[in-house]
């Protein structure tokens, strides 16, 4: 079987187990923890860390991180763009896990806020110059990618707000909002995303 093959088919394989882990499992999941008490939930295949549980928080990440080497693969990627990659992405997944375990730091989470907006910014600009490199080629691309840069910076302040509430004391006591917009945001920033990378293909 050749490399793209192989690609292929883990890419396909990650999709599916994302897919089914990712959305399928999470409707047992809500319901479980949305009509049982935690105690109630522990008698269940869902237990808070049980096997059952921690494969569905991590069945998305795994499924992301197989389904990106797949597509390098199929893409006849080197076999150092790869491994660094692959290790990158996975080095960065058990950073980001293991520090939750220190407990929330809010100068931390202030460090982590400028520094995604200040990507944000580095982004806008290297943007402009890139958009201006195309003079008279297509720009619908570019433009689509911008808007779905802008919808994720949103969702990201948005997100930041609702995590943060529970660690504040003016909010002690009282029910987190609903991230439905959020949601919104967030699909928004995917769908143009796709659509730039989508209108990059035809072009």
């Amino acid at each position: 079987m050749t490399k793209q093959k192989v690609g292929l088919v883990l890419f396909w394989i990650a999709v599916i187990w994302a897919f089914l882990w990712g959305v399928l499992a999470s409707v047992f999941v809500d319901s479980a923890f949305n009509n049982l008490t935690m105690d109630e939930v522990n008698q269940t295949m869902w237990a808070f860390t049980g096997p059952w549980y921690l494969l569905w928080a991590f069945g998305v990440p795994l499924g992301a991180l197989v389904a990106g080497i797949g597509i390098l693969l199929y893409s006849s990627a080197k076999g150092s763009s790869i491994w660094k990659c692959g290790i990158g992405i996975f080095l960065g997944i058990i950073i980001g896990m293991v520090s939750g375990f220190l407990g929330h730091i809010p100068a931390l989470f202030g460090i982590g806020g400028t520094l995604i907006l200040l990507f944000f910014i580095g982004i806008l600009w290297l943007w402009a110059k890139e958009r201006m490199a195309l003079k008279d080629a297509p720009t619908t691309a570019a433009d689509l990618k911008l808007i779905g840069y802008m919808f994720m910076l949103i969702a990201a302040w948005f997100i930041c707000g609702i995590a943060s509430q529970p660690f504040l004391k003016a909010f002690e006591g009282e029910a987190p909002a609903t991230p439905i917009h959020v949601m919104i945001f967030l699909v928004l920033g995917w769908l143009f995303l796709f659509l730039s990378h989508y209108k990059s293909r035809k072009q």
